[in-house]
């Protein structure tokens, strides 16, 4: 190769692709596993023998547990269960593209082994073994694609959110070395997530309503990661611009390449805006041992196709046990969904939304020239009416 060539395909391979180009395996995945997993699986929604209120994850703020008390459970968290390669083909098996694993919760605890801090799982924890690392080898050989959330706020830093104990969220507060710990902590950590893991697919953002980030700072780190990795994808938390739980719409202005809706599913979807919903199976993102209230199989299913039918993607959360574990409830449900998709997945990856709605009857996708009729309920007298210039399948 001459020198020309040699600098021709150095320049091709540093070609920025467009926003359609990085979207498009996300865009044809539909389906993805989201995972909370931390210390806050050891109390698991108790602390001092009490029932702490709210989600899982959430302990630490809801529960007033004081930093120094909060990480002696790393003494406890050794998830001897944890198998890597189990979790992936899990997820692959129910039908999943894609998964989304908590590198840092809001509680500051890292799953992976951080030069920046030793509140991590190698220096902190019995386990010793990079989470994060088994995780990209696993999905790497399961051809699926590994996303970290990462939480913005930080309850563990003090230079973030760890002087507002009790109450760590308070977003009337703000911390004067805040930037310190933007510039020396969260851009140093995210920049070890995009280098030493692999081609990433999403980096996803929460935690941005707290008071010392703003806009201008999301685009900053929305710039900043699209200099390592410029492929990547990046949802609309990094910046302010999500609207509650309800996502976003088309006219807005925001940082990131998609929107966000919280354990709902726009009645419309969000036209014009390329978006995925998260949702839990029971009613905790983290883990806790006595939250039992699981979506059936039969729901879960129905809110795949509600959300394909309408442009967007599904992304569904499992809280593992403090031994790595999934919960049984959770692996029956993936089973089943698995052996769904095995028959249906056509009628999910790769489609946009329904031309025709939402019939009475259910659900309908597109791909091409194709329709795919997700019939929820058969009218009683076996016929379906597909609005489409009076055609009618019957």
């Amino acid at each position: 190769m001459s020198c020309s060539q040699s600098v021709q395909a150095k320049s091709a391979q540093k070609k920025e692709l467009t926003k359609d180009e990085r979207m498009a395996w996300w865009r044809d995945a539909r389906f993805g596993m989201f995972i909370h997993w931390g210390l806050y699986a050891v109390p698991a929604g108790t602390y001092n023998g009490k029932r702490v209120d709210g989600i899982g994850e959430w302990i630490m703020n809801n529960g007033k547990i004081p930093v120094k008390e909060y990480e002696k459970y790393t003494e406890q968290f050794n998830p001897i269960g944890f198998n890597a390669d189990q979790w992936v083909r899990m997820a692959k098996n129910a039908g999943m593209k894609y998964i989304v694993i908590t590198s840092k919760h809001h509680d500051g605890f890292c799953l992976w082994d951080s030069k920046v801090t030793d509140y991590d799982i190698m220096d902190a924890t019995p386990f010793k073994r990079d989470i994060l690392k088994e995780l990209a080898q696993a999905c790497k050989k399961h051809g699926v694609k590994l996303c970290f959330y990462h939480s913005i706020m930080d309850w563990h830093h003090p230079d973030a959110q760890a002087p507002f104990y009790p109450n760590y969220n308070d977003t009337k507060q703000s911390n004067p070395n805040f930037d310190r710990y933007v510039d020396t902590y969260l851009k140093p950590q995210i920049a070890e997530l995009l280098t030493n893991y692999g081609p990433l697919g999403v980096m996803w953002f929460d935690g941005e309503w707290i008071k010392d980030w703003t806009e201008p700072k999301g685009k900053d780190m929305y710039a900043y990661i699209r200099g390592i990795r410029p492929s990547i994808i990046i949802n609309n938390r990094v910046g302010k611009g999500r609207k509650g739980m309800e996502g976003l719409s088309k006219s807005d202005e925001y940082a990131g390449d998609f929107g966000t809706p919280e354990q709902q599913i726009p009645p419309t979807g969000l036209p014009g805006v390329d978006w995925e919903t998260c949702m839990t199976i029971n009613d905790t993102w983290g883990y806790k041992s006595y939250d039992e209230n699981w979506k059936s199989t039969e729901e879960l299913i129905r809110n795949l196709a509600d959300i394909a039918s309408k442009g967007g993607n599904f992304l569904l959360n499992v809280g593992p046990t403090p031994e790595g574990l999934f919960p049984r409830p959770i692996e029956r449900r993936l089973e089943e969904i698995g052996n769904w998709m095995a028959v249906n997945r056509e009628s999910i990856y790769g489609t946009t939304a329904s031309p025709i709605g939402k019939p009475a009857w259910g659900r309908c996708t597109a791909k091409g020239n194709k329709l795919y009729l997700h019939v929820f309920n058969w009218p009683a007298d076996g016929k379906l009416d597909v609005p489409l210039a009076g055609a009618q399948v019957t």
